[in-house]
């Protein structure tokens, strides 16, 4: 059987050590020892950590489920699976930890722009998914029309991701659970 590259150790090991430790707090030789490889072996893959974390984020975000928002259920239920969903995805890596683009986010200032911006585009391709499920909603009269579908989209996601951080200070994800039911409540007409 073929040995992983170190490169793709790499990989999968810098997820969880920059989701424990931010971007900030994570250092080469935290993610070089987490995976098993040399410290000296991480450049040959990655210039520097902003290009690992880039694409730690990028790798993340196609790892989204995005299934649940597809089907013939209501578009209110649809998105409350979806939401559910990315709560149980955050239980299994660690509720203390929070969602990875949220710990991104915190350090997108420091962490560089082209952290922010791959965070943003992240961000934005899971508005665009919920935005759109929203407008089907809106269009069957299930979700107000009051607001366009990308505002309640974003509305959504912010919801989601206030619900993690406050999750990591108490470690419980019922309080989570409970937020994404009343953001969904405030989006019925």
């Amino acid at each position: 059987m073929p040995q992983p590259s170190a490169r793709n150790k790499l990989l999968e090991h810098a997820e969880a050590v920059f989701l424990r430790k931010g971007f900030n707090g994570a250092s080469v030789q935290d993610i070089t020892r987490a995976a098993g490889v040399p410290k000296g072996s991480f450049y040959n893959h990655f210039a520097s950590k902003q290009d690992l974390a880039v694409e730690i984020v990028q790798r993340y975000a196609r790892g989204t489920d995005l299934s649940p928002l597809k089907g013939n259920d209501s578009a209110v239920g649809r998105l409350r699976a979806y939401l559910l969903g990315e709560l149980e995805r955050t239980r299994t890596t660690g509720v203390e930890f929070g969602c990875l683009l949220g710990t991104f986010a915190s350090d997108s200032a420091t962490a560089g722009d082209r952290v922010r911006q791959a965070v943003g585009e992240a961000l934005a391709s899971r508005t665009n998914s919920l935005a759109r499920t929203i407008g089907e909603g809106q269009t069957a009269g299930d979700i107000t029309a009051s607001r366009p579908a990308r505002v309640l989209a974003a509305f959504l996601i912010d919801a989601l991701e206030g619900a993690l951080l406050r999750a990591k200070t108490t470690v419980d994800q019922s309080i989570a659970a409970e937020e994404i039911d009343i953001a969904l409540d405030a989006l019925r007409p």
